[in-house]
């Protein structure tokens, strides 16, 4: 296999380019213990400010800011806890994809699981839950169908009309391998207590990374809309996963509530504006040579 040049991996790496990972503000565990104390006063539980907090971080590509919020999260709790913490922020992190993209993901998922504690790391679930059999695969797409039309009824079939119109396997794609596949849970095996990112939320890892993103108001839109259909649908999907289980899931719902969630996210990005001197690196341009 040929090599690659000197000048050419200088280019790549270059700063202007920037090919590194954001690094954490110096602030961000203060931020993030306001996040969590403005919760509580609300009752906004755990599960609810740690999946909001991590799909920021996620977006910002900050896996040194995932590191200060899991401990945060895990401190003063046993070890299972900080499993149950790490499990869930991995899946928050995972969903992220859709909104994401592969790349960063692999890195920061990466970077997390190697920042762990020993004890933590080796305590996490190794098996997949998402592999496509032929058994499984008709369910698989049933499920990504429904939760499709519970976030975006009563347009549903419109916008995947729409999106043919795009190109024909848009929808296709969208539907089957990421509602589907990703961010429908698939169903829990026996003894697997892994924590869910269900119908409650994974909205908030949409609306987190989407804000976060900028540049992509109307997903927001769609995405706060599917938040509050969560708790519309008496017979959906969200009715199906114990309703009320998420604490502070319907208030989030709530007009004050999605303000709370966007106020929550641009809390975080304006800390890193004001201390790295970044708002996103999803299309900041190529810095000037330095």
């Amino acid at each position: 296999m040929s090599k690659l040049s000197e000048p050419l991996k200088a280019l790549i790496n270059a700063r202007f380019a920037l090919p590194d990972v954001t690094p954490a503000p110096k602030s961000i565990h203060s931020v993030f213990e306001r996040i969590a104390r403005d919760a509580a006063s609300k009752d906004v539980g755990l599960p609810a400010w740690l999946t909001i907090a991590t799909a920021t971080s996620m977006t910002l590509n900050s896996p040194a800011s995932l590191t200060t919020l899991y401990n945060l999260a895990a401190d003063g709790h046993d070890e299972a806890h900080g499993i149950r913490t790490a499990e869930l922020m991995r899946e928050v992190g995972l969903k992220c994809i859709s909104f994401n993209g592969i790349p960063r993901v692999i890195n920061n998922l990466g970077a997390f699981r190697a920042s762990l504690p020993p004890a933590v790391a080796r305590g996490l679930a190794t098996q997949p839950t998402r592999e496509p059999t032929p058994q499984n695969i008709d369910d698989t797409k049933a499920r990504g169908a429904g939760l499709w039309s519970s976030i975006y009824r009563p347009f549903d079939r419109k916008l995947l009309d729409k999106l043919a119109a795009s190109h024909p396997d848009l929808p296709v794609h969208i539907v089957n391998s990421h509602y589907a596949a990703l961010l429908s849970d698939p169903p829990l095996r026996p003894g697997d207590a892994r924590p869910r990112v269900g119908r409650v939320l994974t909205p908030l890892v949409a609306i987190s990374c989407l804000r976060a993103q900028t540049g992509v108001g109307p997903q927001v839109v769609s995405h706060v809309f599917g938040l509050r259909k969560a708790f519309e649908d008496e017979n959906g999907v969200a009715s199906k996963e114990e309703p009320e289980a998420v604490q502070g899931g319907r208030w989030l719902a709530s007009d004050e509530g999605n303000l709370w969630i966007l106020g929550t996210v641009d809390t975080i990005l304006k800390a890193f504006e004001d201390e790295v001197g970044a708002r996103t690196t999803f299309a900041p341009g190529l810095r000037a040579k330095l």
